[in-house]
């Protein structure tokens, strides 16, 4: 069976539940009394597209204004990037904005890029519009959800004849299915990229496949026809 390793850097503005968005994915849980990442946490999960198993390596990064120097170290020769702002915080869309810049000064070869406004369980406050978000996102070849780490809920927003469609699915795992099927179209294209690719599972190098400590590792599988025509995805474990 082929192999897809790909680095996934999770990016945005201190606050607007990056690590909650990893933990609630990879151990499906939720803390509102989560502490503030220091530097950059380490995760790893497998995702299998039809024949082919994506290993996705998630570096959670800090969003502190202090540990903005340290960002490159992380981000470089990532293959993509989940970047996640606050829909009640103008702000910290802003702020990811600055870090898109940051991955086009820095990084040369081609990303999957996903948006991801965080917080819908909070929308009576919102202060970000989804055809904003919408908007900017497309702008930078970006697909673009919205969920909330909190409920485990998550959207796919669309513009369709000027009007904004929102297919429902049933977790955050669909961010991160989103950015496997990703990895995987971008592996089948003759572009020069830094994703490793093994023939078979086994061929790979153990440290490029096992999780950490700090991290949950579980195979599921999904379906490249299901998730793009907006239908909920199964969960299983194999």
């Amino acid at each position: 069976m082929k192999t897809v390793v790909g680095k996934v850097v999770v990016l945005g503005y201190q606050g607007v539940g990056k690590t909650s968005t990893v933990i609630r994915y990879v151990e499906n849980t939720f803390t509102k009394q989560i502490a503030p990442t220091v530097g950059a946490s380490f995760f790893t999960r497998k995702i299998r597209v039809e024949d082919t198993v994506v290993t996705l390596q998630i570096w959670d990064t800090a969003g502190q204004e202090r540990f903005k120097a340290m960002a490159p170290m992380f981000y470089r020769n990532a293959n993509a990037a989940l970047l996640i702002f606050d829909i009640t915080s103008k702000t910290s869309f802003e702020s990811m904005k600055g870090w898109v810049q940051e991955l086009k000064g820095n990084v040369e070869e081609p990303m999957v890029l996903v948006v991801v406004g965080n917080k819908i369980d909070l929308a009576a406050k919102r202060e970000v519009s989804r055809d904003e978000a919408l908007q900017y996102s497309k702008s930078i070849g970006a697909s673009y959800l919205e969920c909330s780490a909190m409920t485990d809920q998550c959207t796919l927003a669309d513009k369709i004849c000027a009007e904004i469609v929102l297919l429902l699915f049933q977790g955050v795992g669909v961010i991160f299915d989103k950015i496997a099927i990703g990895l995987l179209s971008l592996s089948g294209q003759n572009v020069a990229h830094t994703l490793k690719v093994y023939d078979n599972e086994i061929m790979a190098p153990s440290s490029e496949l096992e999780a950490t400590d700090t991290a949950n590792e579980e195979t599921v599988n999904i379906s490249i026809k299901s998730i793009a025509h907006g239908r909920s995805v199964g969960w299983k474990c194999c």
